[in-house]
């Protein structure tokens, strides 16, 4: 038997039947037509679990309507009301479209181009004009490519795990496996640096992604724990780390 669909997915589901349907839907088209209902192994559970996912959207602020038709008797239908949980059009100035304009130029990264190119043309095609990123021209500060440690550096940070890559050293030469905690990645004088605790020197440090050599792969903790931050702003300024504005432009 194929693997049972989770319920967030079912909802998600549910929530696009609801607002494509042209006018309504019943339960009996619910159960039949929409991935995840048909699970349930009774008349019973499945009515348990259709009030149950109706609750949940209207609590999650999704106007799950109601509709009735005379000419249906008691045969109830669904739907999502559009009109009042759709967003309003995006309207941006061109100052804004510029603004936007000069954060994508900072994504210089393959891992990170095609995503921010496609937002950006997906905000022009809002209606702001072609040019509005001129009024920034100049401004955009230029950051080399992380390289293929970009990435897998990034997910780690935001999910607080551990990595291990080969790097090398600039002071002394010396190229050996690092084990790291990563904290943050910064952009700082046209490169992007790491800053992580070294588990093998029990101390803070900071690896400028450049001189990493080969893949950067996954390193689980002793005991499963997860790597530890630094408890407060007094912590980083006594290891070294900058606080101020340099600090806040970064992945945490």
């Amino acid at each position: 038997m194929p693997p049972a669909i989770p319920p967030a997915e079912r909802l998600l589901n549910l929530v696009i039947a609801l607002v494509n349907t042209p006018g309504r839907m019943t339960k009996e088209q619910v159960r039949s037509s929409v991935a995840g209902y048909g699970d349930a192994r009774s008349d019973d559970a499945f009515e348990r679990m259709f009030e149950r996912d109706k609750d949940t959207l209207r609590d999650l602020g999704i106007p799950v309507l109601t509709v009735t038709h005379a000419g249906h008797g008691d045969d109830i239908g669904y739907r999502i009301d559009v009109e009042h949980w759709s967003l309003p059009a995006v309207e941006l100035t061109a100052a804004e479209l510029g603004v936007l304009a000069l954060a994508a130029q900072v994504w210089q990264d393959q891992s990170l181009r095609a995503d921010s190119t496609r937002a950006l043309t997906k905000l022009r095609a809002v209606g702001a004009e072609p040019g509005a990123a001129d009024l920034v021209a100049g401004l955009a500060p230029r950051v080399r490519a992380g390289g293929d440690a970009f990435g897998p550096l990034v997910d780690a940070v935001q999910n607080r795990q551990a990595v291990r890559f080969t790097y090398h050293a600039a002071t002394t030469g010396e190229v050996r496996e690092r084990r790291v905690e990563p904290w943050k990645l910064l952009a700082r004088r046209g490169g992007w640096v790491l800053l992580a605790r070294d588990r093998d020197r029990g101390a803070s440090r900071s690896f400028r992604l450049s001189r990493i050599r080969g893949p950067c792969g996954r390193w689980a903790l002793p005991g499963g724990s997860r790597p530890r931050r630094p408890r407060s702003s007094r912590t980083r300024r006594a290891r070294g780390w900058a606080t101020g504005p340099s600090a806040r432009r970064c992945w945490r």
